[in-house]
């Protein structure tokens, strides 16, 4: 799967959430979001990203939900 496009994903679906003023609950979501409408090769994918290369290009916001709610 394309990294360069799931962060380009990912980052979309932050800066909706990027309107939630409470950011514990934002990142919840994002990661929600993600759990909801990616497929496993996907969030593997992006998963490893986050493992291997510190989730590089992501919104930090974006990968504090990942490390926090996918990795956990």
């Amino acid at each position: 799967m394309d990294v360069e496009k799931l962060i380009k994903m990912a980052n979309q679906i932050g800066d909706f959430f990027e309107a939630n003023p409470d950011e514990e609950e934002a990142k919840r979501e994002i990661a929600s979001h993600l759990k909801k409408f990616w497929n496993s090769v996907m969030l593997q994918s992006l998963n490893a990203h986050v493992q291997t290369q510190q989730g590089q290009g992501l919104h930090p916001k974006v990968l504090a939900a990942i490390q926090q709610h996918l990795l956990a």
